[in-house]
């Protein structure tokens, strides 16, 4: 999740920020697309629209499984339904667009950050973001009740029991489906 809110691409000290390396595999790939999920007391999609060029880092990932995500599958060009947790309501708030390759995440070396790991490496940093752009801010959330109320829905990630993470894979039929209602709110529907 976005954990503050700051300029997008803030380096700690001047220093250059590297990308992680990529997996082995094909350069070329359609872009895929995910589910990335922020609490908006921490950092809202509006946050994200006030940002300068509407960017910045999707930073404070701290479960392995995310981090595998980011430094494995997620790539520039990927779209990003940007999700509300723990909120009233709780929902896709809009799209947005991954803009960068990950990169270790500097939070994790900042002693005043609430994510900082003292046990992180620098020569081989444990955590890694991604920086996103806004594609849209919906007018009004795709609220979760519409989200499991929508049959084409019904095998997303997001719906299955115990699943928590903060990054998680969309299938194209499903982001269609969450436009579709996106685009039902907005007509009213």
């Amino acid at each position: 999740m976005a954990t503050k809110k700051k300029a997008p691409g803030t380096k700690s000290a001047g220093k250059e920020r590297a990308p992680a390396k990529s997996p082995p595999g094909p350069a070329e790939r359609a872009p895929r697309a995910w589910l990335m999920k922020s609490e908006p007391s921490v950092f809202s999609i509006d946050d994200l629209a006030k940002a300068p060029g509407a960017a910045t880092s999707w930073d404070g990932i701290r479960n392995y499984q995310a981090r595998n995500l980011l430094r494995d599958q997620v790539r520039p060009g990927d779209r990003v339904l940007f999700y509300h947790s723990s909120a009233d309501p709780t929902g896709v708030a809009g799209i947005a667009e991954v803009v960068g390759a990950a990169y270790p995440d500097p939070t994790q070396f900042d002693r005043k950050s609430k994510y900082h790991d003292p046990d992180s490496p620098r020569d081989a940093p444990r955590w890694l973001c991604v920086d996103v752009r806004l594609v849209e801010r919906f007018p009004a959330v795709v609220t979760l009740a519409q989200i499991r109320a929508e049959p084409a829905l019904a095998g997303m990630e997001l719906l299955r029991r115990g699943n928590r993470l903060s990054v998680q894979p969309v299938r194209d039929e499903e982001f269609a489906a969450v436009l579709e209602l996106a685009s039902e709110n907005r007509a009213g529907g």
